[in-house]
């Protein structure tokens, strides 16, 4: 024991960030699935088509089935986090993207196919509010931000990865396609084994009643202080008697304020347009004069600043606030949209010119937008609703992603870039407007701060 109070203070914070970073590191791993599961069809699509000879819609559903998957699996993962806890949540998780990854590479019939994909679906909707969740249930309050940016690190960083297996299979033969999908069994099996070395999320302990070990999560995570501050916040938090929230609590007249908000910023990030790039970017570059071949590569150079840009949020977010980034990228997507329109209007978006305002409107995203929303989602709702709050959220995202990577094509076809870019442009300034109205600030703030900056806002809405 007196081995330990004497330890260096500096040495008690190196430990506990090397303890803290390796938790998040293994709770991301469910957000490296997330982008790994959406990203292999990239490269898998072509010779999956060609092995079951699908045509078009066939195809486009073979492509599609995952979201639809996705939409129910973030929907109910809430309730299942609430019920079975977020550690025993992602441990189902992990074993559905091992099992569901190794069902496609062996399906023999595109049904049995399709259900692999929905199945998978389930997975990377569940992973995509729950990882977030633990790990800003877990972080100390001055590095949260920086730890949650990790989740979106790990996304970019699965879609890299299957990028690159993708590239490194395509001379296997017709069933190469088998292997590219099976090959994500490894960092599923990973990340289940990595599970059970990390602990339950001491908030939803304290919601059981199991302060004492909450305590000493945190304690090790943060160290004696911040422990403190965060059990104190934690005990003036409603702790209800019924841990488990119902649905309809979401519209009562105390949370309302806060789930409408968290729509709202779930709805416009799939609306404003990032989905539409990232999937269907060699579309965007050929109606814009340039060959497949040129298309493809960069495509590539988008999905390398889409990883190498969101670093910058890593390190920036707990330093700059959420707020200002987010209201930063939107200004970036903002522009980089309306330049598009223009150019699709006068002629002039060939070549290097389109290609340079993608590359903005990615790096504007990925540098403050995609890492700072799964933070919003993690953090912004009320303890005693947030497992079944952030599950609405990340499902009407996920509605909202289907829809429109649905419609994109026809709508660039048939109504032009240049309305289509302007629609894309005036969606990114209103999310700029919703952080500016309706967010407030939240960095260092512990959980249960934030959740009584809502409340306030609540009473009184019009407050800046």
């Amino acid at each position: 024991m007196e081995a330990v109070q004497t330890m260096p203070t500096s040495q008690q914070k190196q430990g506990s960030r090397l303890y803290m970073l390796s938790i998040c590191a293994v709770a991301a791993l469910g957000a490296l699935m997330f982008g790994f599961d959406i990203a292999i069809i990239s490269g898998a699509g072509p010779f999956v088509q060609q092995y079951f000879a699908l045509n078009e819609i066939a195809f486009g559903w073979g492509v599609s089935s995952l979201v639809m998957g996705s939409m129910v699996g973030a929907l109910f993962a809430g309730r299942a986090a609430d019920r079975y806890g977020r550690r025993t949540t992602l441990l189902a998780i992990a074993l559905l993207f091992a099992v569901t990854s190794i069902a496609c590479g062996m399906a023999h019939s595109f049904s049995a196919f399709v259900v692999a994909r929905i199945c998978g679906g389930l997975a990377v909707g569940a992973a995509s509010m729950i990882s977030p969740l633990y790990i800003a249930e877990i972080s100390p309050a001055s590095i949260r931000g920086r730890m949650v940016s990790l989740n979106q690190l790990a996304i970019t960083f699965g879609i890299l990865v299957s990028y690159g297996i993708n590239y490194l299979l395509l001379g296997w033969g017709a069933n190469n396609w088998r292997w590219m999908f099976a090959t994500g069994a490894l960092p599923s099996v990973a990340f289940f084994v990595g599970l059970f070395l990390v602990p339950e999320s001491p908030r939803w302990l304290a919601l059981r009643g199991r302060l004492d070990e909450a305590r000493r999560i945190l304690t090790r995570a943060g160290g004696d202080e911040s422990a403190a501050i965060e059990m104190a916040a934690i005990k003036h938090a409603d702790l209800s008697h019924e841990p488990q929230a119902k649905v309809a609590e979401l519209w009562s007249p105390r949370f309302r304020y806060v789930i409408i908000v968290g729509a709202l910023v779930a709805v416009l990030v799939q609306i404003s347009g990032i989905n539409t790039v990232i999937t269907y970017a060699p579309i965007i570059l050929r109606s814009a004069g340039n060959g497949l071949d040129a298309a493809i590569f960069q495509t590539f150079v988008i999905g390398i600043i889409n990883f190498l840009f969101t670093f910058v949020s890593v390190l920036g977010v707990d330093r700059f606030g959420r707020r200002t980034l987010y209201m930063a990228g939107s200004a970036g997507m903002t522009v980089s949209l309306l330049l598009l329109s223009i150019g699709f209007a006068t002629g002039h978006v060939m070549g290097i010119y389109g290609l340079a305002l993608i590359l903005l409107f990615i790096a504007s995203f990925a540098s403050c937008i995609g890492p700072v929303y799964w933070i919003l989602m993690s953090e912004m709702f009320p303890a005693r609703i947030r497992g079944v709050a952030m599950s609405f959220a990340v499902s009407l995202q996920w509605v909202t992603y289907f829809l429109v990577v649905l419609l994109f094509p026809w709508v660039l076809k048939h109504i032009g870039g240049p309305i289509t870019f302007a629609f894309l442009a005036v969606m990114a300034f209103s999310m700029l407007m919703v952080a500016w109205k309706l967010v407030p600030e939240t960095s260092g703030q512990t959980l249960e701060d934030i959740e009584q900056l809502y409340a306030k806002r609540q009473l009184e809405p019009g407050q800046s």
